[in-house]
Parts: structure tokens; C-alpha cells; sequence
């Protein structure tokens, strides 16, 4: 080796150590401005108290890995946070799981009308966005009845006499029993409609739900009592739980929420109905503020005949348990194994 090269080669070992060196200095430059951010988190707080999300919260752990003292602490700032935003005092419960309970819904679509009261009253209890960016976690899809008709057995395709038989017989395509392909969105004069049936659809809660496996974050998990939740402080927004779910049960928020202050229900919990921010996914979770302090959802109260059912699974003299035992039941898209805690039902 020449000793050119030699003094090629000691530059560049020079340079190496210069370079790490130097990374050094500015990793600890970086760590140090981050540490002054947040010792002054107060302050930018204070003057930006309507922002979608303060520093702290952008800095925040995943809730699960949190320590209690952390809890806490993130719990306060939203609350602070709210309370200033909607002029009004607001709580962010975080009530964990109850032992021995696992939640379950039953819903009788033979006597469903169709009136949507629950979508309504869900929008209202759980904070959801009005107009523009409005979001509804529950879907009534109005079926139409159908029949068959005696006049189209001679029709069908092709139109060809020379071909023997029919490929398409005349009455298909006509609506006949539940195809999940009826209208999401219907404005009649009266319900129920003499043409039409009612199938109400929301998150299923289930017990192995694939919305869950596919989440790069873990920011959406099944919790002790069934639900499953969403941390919407880790939701980067990629959606991949709305394609996975197989009952559209999952709402992304495309634009910036609309929930008017006079509107906004101040009970709240971590995991349900505290307001989301724009980027995030969210759905039904139960009422979870309502369910864990041994309420009814909102959809079961206003529901004016009686048709949603919930209860303790696990408890043998529930009202769901009761549903399961005695009532036709039948699970949505049993096919998927995803095992729905949401079960319909007749009579």
C-alpha cells in the first residue's frame, strides 16, 4: 500500500470519528431542546387550549403501557383541555373493565321500524361529528320486499329463440330477504314502510376481531369485558381496520370535527365518546361510559319497541343470556370467524 493510501485511509477513519462524534453532540443537542419543549409544555398549552392535540399528548405512551401516575396526568389535560374548548366542565372517565363481565347485545329485527332513533341518539351520546364531516356509528339499511312474478318466468337472457334455456332467468335481480344491499340512507314520511324491513348494523365486539390483528400500532385492542377499544392518541390514521372489519362499523374522520358546544355530552370516557381529533378512526364501543357503570346504551333507552336487548354473557339469568336461549338467533357473516358478541334475533 502506497502512502497515499495510507493517508487516504487515516482521513477517512479521522472523518469516521469526527462524524460520530459529532452525531453525538447532536443527539444530545436534539434531547435537550425536546426536554426544554416539554418543560414548558404548560405554557404552549395555556395559549393553545382549542388545538386538536397539545404536546403532551403527542408525547404520551400508549395508554396500556402507562403507569397509573400517567393515566392521571393525561386524563387532567384533556379534561382541561375539553372544559375550555366547549365552555362547559368535562370528565374523561377511564373505569377499567369490570371482572366477570363480557358484554353482549341481542337486537329483534322482527320488530326494528326503522326510525333510527338509536342512530340519533348514538350520535348525540357519543359526541359524534355533526354536518359536514357528520358520522353515524350505527347503519339501519332499509331492505325491500320482493317477490316473484309469474309474467317474467317466459323472459330472461339471452333473447334468443334458437337458445335452448335461459342463462339469466327473468325475476332475477329483484330484492327477496336479507342481502345487505338495501339503501343506508332513507327519508321516508312514516315508518315502517309497507315495502320494506329494517337491518340496524354497528360494531359487533368481537371476541376474535380481525380489525385488531391487522392495527400496526396496537391502538385498537379487545379489552377484558369484550369491547374493543381505540387509543385515539397512537391512531396514525392508515385505516387498515375500516377494510378489514366485514360490517362497516368502522368511521374515519376526513375533515375537522363539527360537534357544536350546546351538543356536547361533557360525561366522557378515555377509550368511547371524548372528542376525536381529525385523522383518527373511531365506532361504537357499547356507550363504554354508560355500560361500566351498569347503564343501558344510549340505542337500547330510546329505542321506542323494545327491540335491542344487552347484557352480561356470562351471567345465566341475563336479559342477552335469556335472548340466546330462548329466541331464534342467528350471528352477521358467521362465515368470517369472527365470532360477534351482536346477535339478531325474532320471535
Amino acid at each position: 500500500m502506497s502512502a497515499t493510501d495510507n493517508k487516504t485511509t487515516a482521513e477517512k477513519q479521522v472523518t469516521r470519528r469526527d462524524f460520530l462524534r459529532r452525531s453525538g453532540t447532536f443527539g444530545a443537542t436534539v434531547a435537550g431542546a425536546t426536554a426544554g419543549l416539554m418543560t414548558q409544555v404548560s405554557d404552549v398549552e395555556a395559549k393553545n387550549t382549542d388545538a386538536d392535540s397539545t404536546w403532551s399528548e403527542w408525547f404520551q405512551t400508549h395508554y396500556a403501557l402507562m403507569t397509573d401516575e400517567e393515566r392521571a396526568e393525561s386524563v387532567a389535560r384533556l379534561e382541561k383541555r375539553y372544559s375550555a374548548q366547549f365552555e362547559k366542565e368535562v370528565t374523561v372517565d377511564t373505569t377499567p373493565a369490570m371482572e366477570g363481565v363480557l358484554f353482549g347485545y341481542g337486537l329483534n329485527i322482527q320488530k326494528c321500524i326503522g326510525c333510527r332513533r338509536c342512530v340519533k341518539a348514538c350520535v348525540r351520546e357519543n359526541n359524534q361529528s355533526r354536518e359536514n364531516a357528520e358520522i353515524e356509528w350505527i347503519r339501519v339499511l332499509r331492505m325491500e320486499k320482493g317477490t316473484f312474478l309469474k309474467d317474467k318466468v317466459g323472459q330472461g337472457f339471452p333473447a334468443d329463440e334458437n337458445f335452448n334455456g335461459f342463462l339469466v332467468g327473468g325475476n332475477a335481480y329483484r330484492p327477496v330477504g336479507v342481502q345487505l344491499e338495501g339503501k343506508h340512507y332513507y327519508e321516508p314520511e312514516t315508518v315502517p314502510e309497507d315495502d320494506a324491513f329494517y337491518f340496524p348494523m354497528q360494531c359487533m365486539q368481537c371476541e376474535k376481531p380481525p380489525c385488531v390483528k391487522v392495527c400496526p400500532v396496537r391502538t385498537t385492542y379487545r379489552e377484558p369485558d369484550g369491547i374493543v377499544v381505540i387509543d385515539y392518541n397512537w391512531c396514525i390514521g392508515c385505516r387498515m381496520c375500516i377494510g378489514a372489519c366485514p360490517y362497516w362499523a368502522r368511521r374515519f374522520n376526513w375533515g375537522e370535527p363539527n360537534l357544536p358546544k350546546e351538543e356536547m355530552n361533557p360525561v366522557t370516557h378515555y377509550f368511547g365518546n371524548r372528542p376525536r381529533m381529525k385523522g383518527v378512526v373511531e365506532k361504537c364501543t357499547f356507550c363504554i361510559q354508560r355500560t361500566r357503570k351498569g347503564r343501558y346504551t344510549a340505542c337500547i333507552e330510546v329505542c321506542p319497541v323494545g327491540a335491542r336487548k344487552f347484557g352480561n354473557l356470562l351471567d345465566p339469568d341475563s336479559e342477552i343470556r335469556r335472548v340466546l336461549a330462548r329466541k331464534r338467533v342467528f350471528r352477521l357473516k358467521a362465515d368470517q370467524n369472527t365470532y360477534p358478541k351482536f346477535f339478531y334475533f325474532s320471535d
